[in-house]
């Protein structure tokens, strides 16, 4: 997947990010910019990403790592 920034400044009041630790698994944060960063379960992780309006999708890709990570923004 290939990521194209956007020309045009984002306004937004949450980031959730999924990434992966160095064992491998996988864990989920809610940001508030500027303010915290607090981890989040799988479930509310899935369930912001089906229900929010999503303003953009950016995907987090380690270099010889197959693991698909992403940070979202609403």
């Amino acid at each position: 997947m290939r990521y194209v920034p956007s020309p045009i400044p984002l306004r937004f009041n949450l980031v959730y990010t999924a990434t992966a630790n160095p064992s491998g698994r996988m864990q989920y944060h809610k940001v508030r910019p500027g303010h915290s960063r607090e981890r989040i379960s799988r479930t509310e992780f899935i369930s912001v990403f089906n229900t929010q309006n999503i303003l953009a999708v950016r995907p987090l890709q380690e270099k010889d790592s197959p693991v698909f990570q992403l940070e979202f923004y609403i």
